[in-house]
């Protein structure tokens, strides 16, 4: 089976989409996030945003092979909010991300389908207002080695498409980098069979 290499998040945050029904108004908000730190935090900023709201219902989901989420009614009927919004990130097939949607009450009830829709739009809109790009997940090494062999180092990593995260050159060379994690059985081997070189999973 091929290795789940790559994933698909969110640039930076969307723009505030709106949309309305029967007066209510839904405020729909995309972030990406690495932790559950930012999912705390992004909510406690729109709380402040919009105090007059009624609620700010959520759904996250964090990891690639190891999966963490949560969907978030904040007080609307069970699962007409959270999960909708949560079936958008599955739909769009994105993660390290949280939308949040606001919702101000406009004084006439939706009943639960009618709340299920504007959950589900407004993180949607949300979630095409974003830029959605592909990032690949990475392996990192840590290489020692003889100055001599720097210019032999380097080309592999090279050819390889391996990105250098940092180095140090003295009378021992040091080079930590990243790959994708497809590859990184096949360099690790690589470097292992390389007399002179140390090579280390980070």
């Amino acid at each position: 089976m091929a290795t789940l290499d790559t994933y698909k998040t969110i640039s930076k945050p969307s723009q505030e989409v709106l949309f309305k029904d029967k007066n209510s108004k839904f405020y729909g908000f995309a972030f990406p996030i690495i932790s559950e730190d930012d999912v705390k935090h992004h909510i406690e900023t729109l709380k402040k945003k919009h105090y007059n709201a009624r609620h700010w219902c959520y759904a996250y989901q964090l990891g690639i092979e190891n999966i963490r989420y949560r969907a978030n009614d904040d007080g609307e009927p069970n699962n007409s909010a959270g999960m909708p919004i949560y079936g958008q990130i599955q739909s769009f097939e994105v993660t390290n991300i949280l939308i949040v949607v606001v919702r101000y009450f406009g004084g006439v009830k939706l009943g639960v389908s009618g709340l299920i829709n504007a959950y589900r739009t407004a993180a949607q809109m949300a979630l095409e207002d974003a830029e959605i790009i592909e990032k690949t997940v990475d392996s990192h090494f840590n290489l020692t080695f003889d100055y001599k062999d720097l210019s032999k180092v380097q080309r592999i990593i090279k050819d390889y498409g391996a990105g250098i995260l940092n180095q140090k050159f003295e009378a021992d060379c040091e080079i930590k980098f990243a790959i994708r994690k497809s590859k990184s059985d096949e360099i690790f081997n690589y470097f292992e069979n390389f007399y002179g070189v140390t090579v280390k999973r980070l």
